[in-house]
C-alpha cells in the first residue's frame, strides 16, 4: 500500500493509503490509525455512509482519543470504488460513494462493485500485513456503513468478534434507499436481497451465540428515521429471535458527524471489551 499522508494524533499515527485492488479493479483508498506502542493490536473497522469517502469518519468522528485509550487499530475504508471507467449515477444514492456493502451481479455494476468481498477479504489482509494485529476485529459504520457493519458482521461471524452501528439502515428490502440500491446491484429478485437486510437476519438468529450484544446509537431528531432508518425493526427481530440489542435512542441528535463525536468514545469502548477479552 502507497502511503499518502501521515500525522501524528493521540501519541499513535494515523495514515491515508492508497492500493490498486484486485477485488474491485480499481485503486481504493482508506486511513489507518495505529495506537503508540509494538503491538499487537485489535482492530475496529469502520464503514461510512452514502457519499462518504474514507476522510468523513477520519476528520470528523474524534475517535482517535479512545482508540489510543484502549489500544485498537481503526482502519476507514472508501464507501465504494471510483474513477474512470467506473460505473456512476447521478443521484447520491446510488454509484461511487454508495457502495451498499454488497456485491453487485448486475450491469453495469457487477465489473466494480464487489465491496462485501473487498472489506471482508482484501482489505482484511492488508491491514493484518501491514500492522501489527492480533487478527481480531470488530465492525462498525454509520447509515449504509451501519447496514454494512451488521450485515457482514451477520453474514461472516468467524471474521468479527464484535458489532456496533450508528443509524444503520435497518431493513434495506424495506425503505426506499436499500430498494433502489439492492435493486440495482442485485436485480429483481427479492430473494437476493434478504442476506443483506440486519433486521431479517437477525430474526432468521444469525446472531444468535455469536454476539452477546449489539450496540446501537441512533438519534431521535434523525430526519431519515421513520422512512429510511427504522430501528424499531432491529428490535422487534431481536426479541423474535431472543438476541440481545442496545439500542439507544438519544434525544436531539440528527444524522451527521456530530452526533457520531458525542458517542464514539463509547463504540470503541464496547469494541474494546470484547476485542481484547
Amino acid at each position: 500500500m502507497e502511503t499518502l499522508k501521515t500525522h501524528a494524533v493521540h501519541g499513535g499515527t494515523l495514515r491515508y493509503l492508497k492500493h490498486d485492488s484486485a477485488t474491485t479493479g480499481t485503486p481504493m483508498t482508506l486511513s489507518a490509525f495505529v495506537p503508540a506502542g509494538e503491538g499487537p493490536f485489535p482492530v475496529l473497522i469502520w464503514l461510512s455512509g452514502l457519499t462518504c469517502t474514507e476522510d468523513n469518519f477520519t476528520t470528523k468522528a474524534g475517535a482517535y482519543g479512545a482508540a489510543a485509550e484502549h489500544g485498537v487499530i481503526v482502519v476507514a475504508p472508501d464507501t465504494s470504488p471510483r474513477g474512470e471507467g467506473v460505473a456512476d449515477d447521478a443521484a447520491y444514492d446510488l454509484g461511487q460513494g454508495a457502495g451498499f456493502y454488497v456485491d453487485a451481479t448486475e450491469a453495469p455494476w457487477a465489473k466494480h462493485f464487489r465491496m462485501e468481498s473487498y472489506v471482508t477479504g482484501e482489505l482484511i489482509d492488508l491491514i493484518d500485513a501491514e500492522f501489527p494485529t492480533t487478527k481480531v476485529r470488530g465492525v462498525s459504520g454509520h447509515s449504509m456503513g451501519g447496514h454494512g457493519a451488521l450485515t457482514l458482521a451477520l453474514n461472516h461471524p468467524e471474521l468479527f468478534q464484535s458489532v456496533s452501528a450508528f443509524a444503520p439502515i435497518a431493513s434495506p428490502t424495506r425503505c426506499p434507499w436499500g430498494e433502489k440500491a439492492l435493486g440495482a446491484y442485485l436485480g429483481a429478485d427479492r430473494e437476493a436481497w434478504a442476506r443483506h437486510d440486519a433486521a431479517r437476519l437477525i430474526e432468521a438468529g444469525a446472531a444468535r451465540g455469536v454476539y452477546d450484544d449489539i450496540l446501537i446509537d441512533q438519534g431521535d431528531a434523525d430526519p431519515f428515521l421513520e422512512e429510511q432508518l427504522m430501528p424499531e425493526l432491529l428490535v422487534e427481530a431481536a426479541k423474535a429471535a431472543g438476541q440481545k440489542i442496545t439500542l439507544r435512542m438519544q434525544p436531539g441528535y440528527d444524522h451527521s458527524y456530530f452526533f457520531m463525536a458525542s458517542f464514539i468514545a463509547d463504540h470503541v469502548a464496547f469494541h474494546a471489551a470484547r476485542l481484547k477479552g
